[in-house]
Formats: C-alpha cells, structure tokens, sequence
C-alpha cells in the first residue's frame, strides 16, 4: 500500500507541475507583449523587459497555483483511470478514502511549495522586479534592499514602504548644504499626499552642527515639497504582493490611525485561503475522475479543469469584490469560495461508489 500511496503522490506532484509550468508559459507570455508597449521609456529596452516579466514568474506562479493544481491532478488521475489503474488500485484493497488521502499527501507537500512562493519568493521577486523597471523608466529614483531611494536638489529622500494611496512608512530625509555636509536628518513615521501637501506624522528632525546634534519631535508636519508624486505609481506595493508579515504589519498600523485596512485583511487572509485551495481542488478532481471523466480523453479533462479553474477564479474574484463593496467581513469573502468548492467536493466524493 505505501508503493501505491507514493505511486499516486508521485504522479499528483508531476501532473501538477506540468499543467503550472504551461499555464505560467502561457501568462508570461502575455504579459511580455503587455511590456513591449513601454519599452523605449527612458533606457528600459527589450532586455529590461525580459529580465522584469521573469522576475514576475513566482507571482504569477503563486496565483495559477489553484487552477494548476486542479488540472494536473484531473490530467494525471484520469490517465490512471483510463489505464485501469485506478480501479486495479481499489480491486487490491485500496479504498476511495485511502486514495483521497494520498492524493490529499500530495496536495500538503504542493501547499509547502505554494506558502514558500506566496511568501518568500514572489515578495522578493517583485520587490526585484519593480525596482528594476522603475530605474530603467526614471534615475531620478532607484529601489533595492533598503527601500527606495531619490534625490531631489540637495535632499536625499529613503522610503521603506510605499502603498496604495500615496501612503508612505518609514521615511528619511537627508539634507546637505552645497559643501555636501549633512546638516539635517529627519525621520517620520508615515506621510501621506493630500491636497497638494505631504502630511508627516511622528516626525524626528536632528539637526547636526558643530556644536553638536540639536533633535527636535512633532506629531505631525505638513511639507509641501518631499517628491513629485506621480514618481510613486510605479513602485506602489499593492496588497497582492505583499507577504503575509508585511500586511499584518501595515493592518496594524492602518487601525491604529483609524484607517480603511478592508483590502488588506482581505489579501491576508488570502495568503492562507490561496494554498488551501490547492487541496479542495484536490478533493474536487477526484469525483470527474472516478465518475464520468474515466473513460474521457485527455482533452476533455483538460476542458472540465479549464472551465472549473476559471469558474473558481471568477467567484473568487467577484466575492473578493462584493465583500469590499458590501463590507462583509475580509475572512468570509476571502474563505467563502473554497468553503462552497470544498462543499461540493465533499457532497461529490460521498457519491462515489
């Protein structure tokens, strides 16, 4: 029975691996032609264009990850099935429960890969990624492992995080007269950019001189020169590409400044909700697998995984979007698709003689 238990794991994990790896060739595809209309901006040409859409990939992974895994488990089962493989499996004393499980086993050991991306690879690729473009489009600006950074005059401006909104975190200014000595350094907490002026809170400003450090704190400040805004659109960090740590972070201080946080405890909860879907789509190739789809072809499979993936993906979406207009609870709008998915799978699977 282990023989069999890692046959079946071994040919989940395959299956799957091929059905992401055409679907992510497929999106990157596309998303490469969508790059070629900037190329020419500044000094981003097609090699710049190249290096940011594959540094997009574990992203893009990561999001493919459900209806990947739903279609390499109904292509690779469904071969067993047409094989016989599957019905000499249970003839030798495997139960449809004992199958469920391994290909459940499968499905843990895909869910490792998935947080992995969702939380390690794919931030950082991202982060990588837009700070490439964003120097190629302007050098006014450049982003690394340190944030962002730009000059403006005599002024040295670092920002640690950038959101939606024009909302920034962890900013420092660091002034120097025309000699290039530092003379001012100030640090605010958070600034955001409302009519026409950036409003900074919890600002420290240290200023250097002979004499010595002179450090001075207000609550909040409003500058209006810190950087033309419109350089920050193109390294805004949205909540899709954020991990999960970031955006409890940022939740926290959203609610503590009394602020909308509804987007992002939705795409936290999506971190988690995003590679349990993996094993409801599991759950739910099983049942095409051991009813009508076992004497299908490959093509058909391929088109029941297609229209199921894409139907999760549109009610995922929609639920997404009518709990952040209706203001129903990030968990719920978040949670609910895979809960009516894992419902019909369930109700499916005990159908299954």
């Amino acid at each position: 029975m282990r023989i069999l238990r890692l046959y079946l794991i071994r040919q989940v994990i395959g299956g799957t691996l091929l059905a992401l790896a055409v679907l992510t060739a497929l999106d990157v595809g596309f998303a490469f032609v969508g790059e070629i209309e900037d190329v020419g901006e500044g000094s981003y040409g097609w090699v710049q264009a190249l290096v940011f859409t594959a540094l997009t990939i574990p992203g893009r992974v990561y999001e493919l990850f459900p209806t990947g895994v739903l279609i390499g488990a109904l292509l690779s089962l469904g071969t067993l099935a047409e094989n016989s493989e599957l019905t000499a499996m249970r003839a030798a004393g495997l139960p449809v429960r004992r199958i469920a499980g391994a290909v459940l086993q499968a499905g843990g050991v895909l869910m490792v890969v998935a947080l992995l991306l969702g939380e390690v690879v794919a931030p950082a690729s991202e982060r990588q990624a837009q700070g490439m473009r964003t120097f190629a489009h302007s050098e006014r600006i450049q982003v690394g492992g340190t944030g962002l950074w730009a000059r403006e005059g005599n002024d040295y401006l670092n920002v640690q995080v950038i959101m939606p909104g024009l909302r920034l975190h962890d900013v420092r200014v660091y002034r120097f007269d025309e000699g290039r000595h530092l003379t001012e350094m100030v640090h605010a907490e958070s600034a955001r950019y409302t009519d026409g002026t950036w409003r900074m809170r919890g600002v420290t400003r240290s200023r250097i001189a002979l004499e010595g450090v002179e450090v001075e704190r207000t609550a909040e400040e409003s500058w209006e020169r810190l950087l033309a805004p419109e350089l920050f659109d193109v390294v805004v960090v949205e909540p899709q590409q954020m991990s999960a740590w970031t955006l409890w972070r940022y939740i926290t201080y959203l609610r503590d400044n009394s602020l909308d946080a509804a987007p992002y405890e939705l795409a936290f909860w999506s971190r988690f909700t995003t590679p349990l879907s993996s094993l409801v789509m599991l759950l739910l190739a099983l049942p095409f697998v051991f009813g009508s789809l076992r004497s299908g072809g490959a093509g058909q499979r391929l088109f029941i995984g297609i229209l199921v993936g894409v139907g999760f993906h549109l009610l995922n979406r929609m639920l997404n979007h009518m709990g952040l207009v209706y203001g129903l609870p990030p968990l719920l709008s978040a949670a609910l698709p895979m809960v009516l998915f894992l419902a019909v799978a369930v109700v499916a699977l005990r159908r299954v003689r």
